[in-house]
């Protein structure tokens, strides 16, 4: 208690910490024994201050060490994670995990790490899980996925169990309206270690932060991206209808500035398109996109994710030369396929 208190007093005093320092609090914030005011202090004087991306990156290498560890290092060095930070109170459809059906249609191992609804009426665990994946399934089963389907899903929640003494105070401070560094620590923490990611980012100022810390977790090719929607207001997905900020990480590291759908083959689109809802909602959009009935807009954004995947993953030279690929997978019956896979694979 005493060492987090002092914690707290510097952080007031608005001093960086240390990797050291760092690794006494996320012991104490994941301890049993300490109390929920002293966390909440702590949390809020770090909030404060504003994380720097090295005290990101610190608490991100403490949360990774104590994750439990499926066992799938024989796929980590060629696998993607698509993972947005939430947060974005943007409204958007589920474009990753339709991303990961795509990825993993063609041949891109996928290993994606994310949690039910939070900040949004439906999650990517949300979503997958109606689509025939089973959230607690064993590491055994996990690695069976990888092997038959291309993809895993670690549902994070049964992955961190040191969470389980810190999500109390994080709801209480929800209720508050205030923001932690753990809403955004969950992208940088997928127990498979994978090799590559896009990570969407809920703010434009976090993208540089959050590429960063990528960069320092030894990402071997990572892109932070932001979509810009304007008046202050934006989404945590790369997408056609808006500016895009995006920094690269790793192999991608000179990469660092505004993309636009339009640079890379594709129309504008309008915003609304990329709208989703409830989950029912969601199961809607996802059977009419794959029927080839989706609204332009969002077909175009997953395929221009799904071909940036593929060129972060080093398989193609461009975003545009995966793009007529993606599509195909998308609409053209694959996607359809490995959602049918999927359903029977997790039956058996």
């Amino acid at each position: 208690m005493a060492e987090l208190v002092e914690l707290t007093r510097r952080l007031d005093a608005r001093q960086e910490l240390s990797p050291s320092e760092i690794a006494t609090a996320s012991r104490a914030l994941a301890s049993p024994e300490i109390g929920d005011e002293a966390k909440a202090a702590f949390l809020t004087a770090l909030a404060a201050k504003g994380e720097t991306a090295a005290e990101v990156a610190a608490f991100a290498q403490e949360f990774r060490a104590t994750a439990i560890d499926p066992g799938v290092d024989e796929w980590a060095s060629r696998a993607i994670d698509i993972v947005g930070t939430g947060g974005d109170h943007a409204g958007g459809f589920n474009i990753s995990s339709l991303v990961v059906l795509t990825l993993a249609a063609g041949g891109v191992p996928v290993m994606k790490h994310g949690n039910r609804g939070i900040t949004s009426k439906c999650g990517s665990a949300d979503l997958l899980a109606a689509l025939g994946v089973n959230l607690e399934a064993s590491h055994e089963k996990i690695r069976g996925a990888l092997r038959e389907l291309g993809y895993a899903f670690f549902f994070a929640p049964a992955y961190h169990p040191s969470f389980k003494y810190i999500g109390p105070v994080r709801k209480t401070l929800a209720a508050r309206g205030q923001r932690t560094v753990f809403n955004i620590l969950g992208p940088l923490i997928n127990p498979g270690r994978p090799a590559h990611v896009i990570l969407g980012v809920f703010s434009e100022q976090w993208v540089e932060k959050l590429a960063t810390a990528l960069d320092a977790l030894g990402t071997t090719a990572g892109l932070a991206a932001h979509g810009v929607i304007g008046d202050g207001r934006g989404i945590d997905e790369l997408t056609t209808a808006t500016p895009n900020r995006v920094r690269g990480a790793g192999r991608l590291r000179e990469i660092d500035g505004v993309w636009h759908g339009r640079d890379h083959g594709f129309a504008p689109a309008v915003f609304d398109d990329l709208k989703g809802g409830d989950l029912a909602q969601n199961l809607a959009i996802t059977e009419a996109i794959i029927a080839g009935r989706g609204p332009a807009g969002l077909v175009d954004t997953i395929v221009f994710n799904a071909a940036t995947a593929m060129w972060v993953c080093g398989l193609t030279a461009s975003v545009a030369e995966g793009v007529a690929h993606a599509r195909e997978l998308l609409v053209g019956g694959a996607v359809k396929a490995k959602i049918a896979a999927t359903r029977e694979f997790y039956r058996s």
